[in-house]
């Protein structure tokens, strides 16, 4: 059977890039989610927590988005080569 969570437990990979990537641009979780926003994600606060600790599953499209965003790659966000 599939499991969908990473070998350490979280629901999604790019949670700890979010966060480090976020924090570089020295902007608030808040803030992330009102960037998201304004180009038409609709999350809050806490959803960004909740992606940053690997509580919460991040759709393609939420990827898109954040990757915009943070001006990120697929590939930076998840943490691959």
């Amino acid at each position: 059977m599939f499991i969908n969570k990473s070998s350490d437990g979280k629901n999604n990979i790019c949670g700890v890039n979010v966060a480090k990537f976020r924090k570089e641009l020295k902007i608030s979780q808040r803030e992330l989610a009102d960037r998201l926003q304004l180009i038409g994600l609709d999350v809050d606060k806490n959803a960004v927590q909740r992606i940053e600790a690997g509580k919460r599953f991040v759709t393609d499209i939420e990827l898109i988005a954040i990757s915009k965003v943070l001006n990120k790659t697929f590939s930076e966000l998840l943490g691959v080569d």
